[in-house]
């Protein structure tokens, strides 16, 4: 599990705009939110970009310790 989307829409900003700061397309980003685990260095990546856009997060705000840590890869 993963809080992508509630950080993203605290900023009220789209999947798209996220999606474009990662250098993504918008359905990616979409997978991501709906439950595909990503990369840890995709999750650095959104993360850099949600705070690019104001949103003032950290690794563990956006993916919590615990929730699906087994799954990230590096």
């Amino acid at each position: 599990m993963n809080l992508i989307a509630a950080k993203r829409n605290e900023i009220n900003k789209t999947q798209s705009e996220l999606a474009q700061l990662c250098g993504w397309k918008q359905s990616r980003l979409a997978n991501y939110e709906s439950g595909r685990t990503p990369k840890l260095s995709d999750c650095r990546k959104i993360v850099a970009a949600l705070n690019e856009l104001g949103c003032a997060c950290s690794l563990d705000d956006v993916f919590p310790p615990g929730a699906d840590a087994e799954t990230l890869v590096a």
